[in-house]
């Protein structure tokens, strides 16, 4: 359960990282909170690896939560566009990584394979 913890806390750095990339072309000061976002949710992604989640799992998940996140905060608090179209999408991917997720505790999962 911990590497659960440890992705749900990189997702979070990376999408203050990515937030505050918008908001510090305004206010330059926030470079050092995007900076921060960034290292912080690469070390917390080799934390959850580390803890021996795929890392197909790991970055799906981190990639699917992070693009809805991103996209529904900046809608919120930049006054970007979320349209359903968006929202289709981002239900895609998380049923792309769904997908990966259960597959990666498929019996016939097969290592090293080329």
């Amino acid at each position: 359960m911990t590497k659960w913890y440890l992705l749900l806390g990189a997702i979070l750095c990376e999408v203050t990282g990515s937030l505050s990339l918008k908001g510090a072309l305004d206010n330059p000061a926030l470079y050092v909170v995007v900076a921060a976002g960034f290292v912080s949710a690469f070390a917390l992604l080799t934390a959850v690896l580390r803890q021996g989640m795929p890392i197909g799992v790991a970055y799906g998940v981190w990639a699917a939560l992070g693009v809805a996140l991103t996209s529904v905060l900046s809608a919120v608090l930049y006054d970007e566009p979320f349209t359903g179209l968006m929202a289709v999408g981002i239900a895609l991917i998380m049923g792309g990584v769904l997908l990966v997720e259960l597959g990666s505790h498929s019996p016939t999962t097969t290592r090293g394979a080329a």
